[in-house]
């Protein structure tokens, strides 16, 4: 007979404890703590051990090549990525129903076997002949794309000693099942133990692996919050999906930036790159319309054009409505309050709603000066003229103050073909580039209004 042990796992921080609590030590949350059965360690180690043993070395014996990047084909994918794919990281993958999620590892899984790299695609959701039909529609072939359906993971197990792939997808996390776990398909402890085995996977057999993760109403990973930790790169797809375009950003990636993002327009065939999505993000732009500015944004290594709209209409109540879409409310109510005590303009009976178009969401300081001269655009019902655009982080005294990268945010608003931009002033004393666009250094959020729009 088979022994079993309980425990129980804290599904919000992970937490483990031989007794119940009602709440966890670790996190205090409440009713946190689910029961996990597992089998006793003697019957866990009859199972045939899959891959190599992991064997400890001096640091100045490890090989830096050991890291090397492959590239997927994909620029705007390997650039989230941090330049490619990294041998032996685990990947999760996450995004609302339809978004694309599947489809791009499709195609992502084509361009590495077509570099005579070999793929496993286990899917729990589809059958194979389901797969091989979106396949079709995508231009997907190659003898080297090895399509498993099952949500059995000790069937994956078993075949990976047959195929040895080069890369391993999971589509999805929460729909594979565990002979040895006692619990439901898709609960906290199941996702626990696959993402703790697809760890060890990749990190043995030295396999890429692409976890797929489902969403929750509120827009999180579904699963323990340890998901997150345990893999080493989530990546997010964000977007309508009645609408085209695609956001990918990375929350964590521990062999790159956090900050880049991937542009994609979704098509019959597939996803498509957006090599330039400062050109679509203000192709819909409105002239001679007030309240809109641009402000030349950096995700990660890019610089980006970004229209920010605002829009201020008389309160019709006692207390001034605002509305934040794509910027930090909190952040427009800070730039709200240095108008109204540094540059003299009353929006107290004021409903303001401002907006970043495009989908993409702005957290950088260097918006605030945008973000300011669009609101009062739209307050005194003066335009922007179409050709200026804004730099700048807006300090509490109404000072702009400097941002880094200068220089190649100034030669993106000239690749797009703006006129003028305005910057704050001290970062005018290391410029030295003599570009087209004329660069202007404003010292105060008063006197850029004053240079712009006039009294």
């Amino acid at each position: 007979m088979v022994k079993t042990k309980t425990i129980y796992v804290c599904s919000n921080c992970g937490y483990e404890s031989a007794v119940q609590y009602g709440v966890c030590p670790n996190c205090h949350e409440f009713d946190t703590m689910e029961p996990l059965v597992k089998k006793s360690q003697e019957t866990l180690k009859k199972k045939a051990k899959i891959g190599e043993q992991a064997v400890a070395k001096s640091i100045d014996e490890i090989s830096i090549n050991d890291l090397a990047r492959l590239k997927t084909g994909v620029d705007e994918f390997d650039r989230v990525l941090g330049g490619g794919l990294v041998p032996g990281s685990l990947v999760l993958i996450s995004g609302d129903p339809g978004i694309g999620k599947s489809t791009i590892l499709l195609q992502i899984a084509s361009k590495i076997v077509s570099q005579d790299q070999k793929v496993l695609y286990v899917s729990g959701e589809e059958s194979a002949s389901q797969i091989k039909r979106r396949a079709e529609r995508l231009g997907v072939r190659g003898k080297e794309l090895i399509i498993l359906s099952t949500s059995d993971f000790d069937e994956v197990e078993s075949l990976l000693g047959e195929v040895k792939p080069d890369l391993l997808v999971v589509d999805s996390i929460q729909t594979m099942e565990l002979s040895d776990i006692d619990g439901a398909v898709g609960s906290v402890s199941v996702v626990k133990e696959l993402t703790s085995r697809l760890m060890k996977i990749a990190k043995n057999q030295n396999i890429t692996t692409f976890i797929v993760g489902h969403i929750t109403k509120d827009g999180t990973i579904a699963g323990p919050k340890i998901l997150e930790h345990m893999v080493d790169t989530v990546i997010y797809i964000e977007g309508d999906k009645f609408h085209l375009y695609r956001i990918m950003h990375t929350v964590k990636n521990r062999f790159g930036s956090t900050d880049e993002i991937g542009l994609f327009e979704m098509h019959e065939d597939g996803l498509k790159e957006v090599t330039n999505p400062s050109e679509m993000f203000l192709q819909e732009r409105l002239e001679g319309a007030n309240g809109s500015a641009v402000v030349v944004s950096m995700e990660g290594t890019r610089p980006i054009l970004v229209e920010i709209q605002a829009l201020l209409t008389p309160t019709l109540f006692g207390n001034a409505r605002r509305t934040a879409t794509g910027i930090d409310y909190n952040r427009v109510s800070l730039i709200m309050a240095v108008l109204e005590k540094r540059a003299n303009i009353l929006l107290q009976n004021q409903d303001a709603y401002i907006k970043v178009t495009g989908g993409v969401r702005l957290d950088e300081p260097a918006i605030d000066l945008a973000c300011a001269m669009a609101i009062t655009s739209s307050f005194k019902n003066k335009e922007i003229p179409a050709s200026v655009c804004f730099i700048g982080e807006l300090g509490l005294a109404g000072e702009a103050r400097s941002v880094n990268r200068i220089e190649l945010r100034i030669a993106e608003a000239e690749k797009l073909g703006f006129k003028k931009v305005f910057v704050p002033a001290n970062n005018l004393k290391n410029y030295h580039d003599k570009p087209k666009i004329e660069v202007i250094g404003v010292k105060t959020i008063a006197e850029t209004i004053k240079k712009v729009l006039g009294s």
